[in-house]
């Protein structure tokens, strides 16, 4: 396998984890939940999903031979909290998702060794998945935070439950062995 090979997979991978992240900790929050902010400055997740998919459906589409900031972008209504139901909240989280992963899993490894345009800068096809994957993760990581502190004691982990480390360990040494 090349490396170019080994890097798609692999941030495929990582995508799709980020991705899971979040579909777990939207899962969890009833509508009210996805308006909450702590204050006026501060952004609900409903409003950071919007953001979310705003840029995903921006940077993606076209993603090689377009620059990433479409004119059609309104970048700054994707900070309006203006999504009204869970089912709305939810279809946009997809559809930036759908467009991003379609797009991912479009790129061939020539396609790494080229580069794209966002906002008439020039960078490497690998630096703005690399931009997107900090991106991405800093958002979903904010998202959980956020629904962390709405749940409180209701809240279901989505990753390894407090006092269950070496249990988790042990389970995957064991898994990895076989």
């Amino acid at each position: 396998m090349t490396v170019a090979r080994m890097y798609l997979n692999v941030v495929k991978t990582r995508f799709r984890s980020v991705k899971e992240l979040g579909d777990k900790t939207l899962n969890q929050l009833e509508e009210t939940q996805l308006h909450w902010a702590y204050n006026e400055d501060s952004n609900s997740i409903a409003v950071i999903v919007k953001h979310i998919s705003g840029n995903m459906i921006s940077r993606w589409t076209d993603f090689l031979t377009t620059d990433g900031e479409k004119a059609t972008r309104n970048r700054d209504d994707e900070f309006t909290d203006s999504l009204q139901t869970k089912e709305e909240v939810m279809t946009v989280w997809e559809k930036g998702w759908q467009v991003f992963l379609d797009a991912l899993h479009g790129l061939t490894e020539a396609d790494l060794q080229g580069g794209v345009t966002i906002r008439g800068e020039r960078h490497s096809v690998i630096d703005a998945i690399e931009r997107q994957m900090s991106h991405y993760s800093q958002h979903v990581g904010q998202i959980v935070y956020i629904a962390k502190q709405i749940k409180g004691s209701e809240w279901q982990t989505v990753s390894i439950p407090k006092g269950q480390s070496r249990a988790f360990t042990e389970s995957l040494l064991k898994k990895h062995q076989r």
